[in-house]
């Protein structure tokens, strides 16, 4: 096995379900925190700050780390504007979405503008409304370009598989007849800048997850290995049909060894 330099690993679904602890995530991380092996939490949340994630991670799961731990969609989706906009000037933005997408837009200049921005950004929003939907509809039917933090179909909670952004997002484009421009897992981006702030190439760092279509396609999609544990949304029979498998399996992250990998 690869001695790996560093992990990237999802959150919902892999370190917890919802307020549901999974204390085998808890010592996966104590091991890498141990062991002095970089990682960052990549999670395609988009409702939360780093600092909230922080807090949550803390106060429910009893697993401490900072903010510099964690790079969400809404950190990416704002990072990759930022990087779009340029000079150019052009920052005016209509977000479906909650506080954390909200603030990581408004911390790199982005302004709201309900009527002509230059993006609509769309992302999991607990409070939608019909007529939040239909602003953002008539803004892209418009001109504007649409954006969708993340793909996420569901996302696993206490009470099951909620709706994820990739519903709402999948809601405009269908009211539209428009594709957005992806962000999160399984797009590479958020994986590639994750990689920038670890200062690790690709080859040498592991990508761990739950979901095939989010977290290994991610890993799949940026040349990074993957490590799929079954303890949220994919399921091995699932796993089994895809053409390109995950390069390690494991039922739970208490059987993986940093230094030989997969264990009994």
């Amino acid at each position: 096995m690869k001695d790996y330099q560093a992990y990237m690993i999802d959150l919902d679904g892999t370190v917890y379900a919802g307020s549901q602890r999974y204390p085998a995530a808890k010592r996966f991380v104590e091991r890498l925190q141990a062991a002095h092996v970089p990682f960052k939490f990549v999670t395609n949340n988009t409702t939360k700050l780093p600092r909230d994630v922080v807090r949550n991670l803390a106060d429910n799961h009893d697993i401490h780390v900072t903010a510099a731990n964690v790079y969400t969609a809404g950190l990416a989706t704002a990072d990759f504007l930022d990087q779009r906009a340029g000079a150019t000037g052009k920052r005016t933005v209509y977000v479906v979405g909650e506080i954390g997408l909200r603030q990581a837009l408004a911390a790199k200049g982005f302004t709201v503008d309900e009527d002509h921005p230059e993006y609509v950004v769309v992302g999991l929003d607990s409070d939608v409304t019909y007529e939040k939907f239909a602003k953002a509809i008539l803004a892209i039917r418009s001109g504007s370009t649409f954006i969708g933090t993340n793909s996420d179909s569901n996302i696993p909670k206490a009470r099951g598989l909620m709706p994820g952004a990739g519903a709402l997002v999948d809601l405009v484009r269908y009211a539209t007849q428009t594709n957005p421009i992806f962000v999160g897992k399984p797009e590479p981006i958020i994986l590639n800048n994750s990689l920038a702030q670890l200062g690790v190439p690709a080859d040498q760092a592991l990508m761990v997850g739950d979901n095939y279509h989010t977290d290994i396609e991610a890993g799949i999609h940026a040349g990074v290995d993957t490590l799929l544990v079954y303890t949220g949304v994919s399921t091995p029979a699932q796993v089994a049909q895809e053409t390109i498998q995950p390069t390690y399996t494991i039922d739970s992250l208490d059987h993986w060894d940093l230094q030989e990998g997969p264990v009994d």
